[in-house]
């Protein structure tokens, strides 16, 4: 069985998510996540106070200056994708060159209980 490379299985994950993010971004569901359900099923949603980023071009799962809606909600997903996967790329990378602790001096020379 002939082996596939990291590099290889990498590419593949990384083009499969944007796919997915770009055409499944239009289905997702409109209907309230859990908290913001949870606040209009305890009726203390009408509190809810503007964030800081409600005017950013990404708000709303969807992409300012857009028009198309479904491709809108496709751009905003893949841009997203994106981020993520750059943040996960870039602490793999910090992760992989630190590699294995080295050894404290203690572990590496053997102490001697001798009785003087």
């Amino acid at each position: 069985m002939r082996r596939v490379s990291t590099r290889a299985l990498v590419v593949t994950g990384v083009l499969v998510a944007l796919l997915l993010a770009g055409a499944v971004s239009y289905y997702a569901s409109t209907s309230p996540d859990g908290l913001n359900r949870v606040a209009r099923d305890q009726g203390f949603s009408q509190t809810q106070a503007r964030h800081h980023a409600d005017g950013s071009p990404f708000a709303g799962y969807g992409t300012k200056g857009v028009g198309n809606r479904r491709l809108s909600k496709g751009v905003a997903g893949v841009v997203g994708s994106l981020v993520v996967l750059a943040l996960a790329g870039g602490v793999t990378l910090l992760v992989r060159r630190r590699g294995p602790q080295q050894e404290s001096r203690d572990e590496r020379e053997p102490v001697e209980h001798g009785g003087r």
